[in-house]
């Protein structure tokens, strides 16, 4: 319960603004916007990364117009593109949705078993401390297979992320060294957040990658680094503010992801 209590207490700052304009402190997950806009086409780019940078180097998320996927790894953000090509995103552009936080692992596995992604989830979640508590994930190794995606920028009047989603672009990957980004988040924030895991995935060449759908990991280790708060801070656009959030969009949501 304190855990719960501790969390519901970020969040609420985070909602009402106290707690955006600081950077989040060591532990604490940093998210803009909300996963219930983004599935509502709520895809204005509202912050830069230059502040994103000043709440974690370590996350994942999307650019303006929710134009391909977004990964930050050791400080640097990247765009993978619709058209497979990766960039190193610049300062002053603007993301609609990012969660990040400043990496620092505090248990490591051994994934020593060739297994694909439903496998690796087992794995995760059997040394997970807690399934109440988000956690940061990054996993590095060698893997014979990867499917990733990215969606292409979207234009007004913006569709929801579901039907952006069949736009997609599917990359396949194979015999590639890559790191995996994410997070593991409780049910309880569904709608802020998606609920369970959430991947992204760059190679080590940092050349391709994307949202990942699926893999097969052939060796490599995991570090995980247990989160003790959760911000949130929500966009002051005209979009945001006038979008009806009411609904239940859980299942376009794992559409979209999956």
């Amino acid at each position: 319960m304190k855990i719960l209590r501790g969390l519901a207490l970020v969040i609420l700052l985070g909602l009402f603004g106290a707690a955006a304009a600081t950077p989040a402190g060591d532990g604490v997950l940093f998210q803009t916007s909300t996963i219930q806009a983004l599935a509502n086409g709520v895809y204005d780019g509202d912050f830069t990364f230059r502040d994103l940078r000043q709440h974690g180097d370590f996350g994942l998320g999307t650019l303006d117009a929710l134009d391909g996927e977004m990964i930050g790894l050791d400080g640097n953000f990247y765009q993978i593109q619709a058209d497979g090509k990766v960039r190193l995103v610049s300062d002053g552009e603007k993301t609609p949705f990012a969660e990040v936080v400043f990496f620092k692992a505090q248990k490591t596995l051994a994934l020593t078993r060739p297994g694909d992604c439903q496998q690796l989830a087992r794995t995760l979640s059997a040394a997970l401390p807690s399934p109440n508590q988000p956690c940061a994930i990054k996993i590095v190794g060698q893997f014979s297979y990867v499917k990733a995606r990215s969606i292409p920028r979207q234009h007004r009047p913006y569709p929801p992320l579901a039907a952006a989603a069949k736009q997609q672009a599917i990359f396949e990957l194979r015999h590639v060294q890559g790191i995996i980004v994410g997070f593991s988040h409780p049910q309880y924030l569904a709608g802020l957040n998606v609920a369970g895991y959430h991947f992204h995935f760059i190679t080590a060449d940092r050349r391709a990658g994307g949202h990942l759908l699926d893999c097969r990991l052939e060796q490599g280790k995991a570090d995980l680094q247990p989160l003790t708060g959760f911000t949130v801070r929500l966009p002051g656009l005209r979009q945001f503010l006038q979008t009806d959030l009411t609904g239940d969009q859980q299942k376009e949501l794992e559409k979209a992801e999956k």
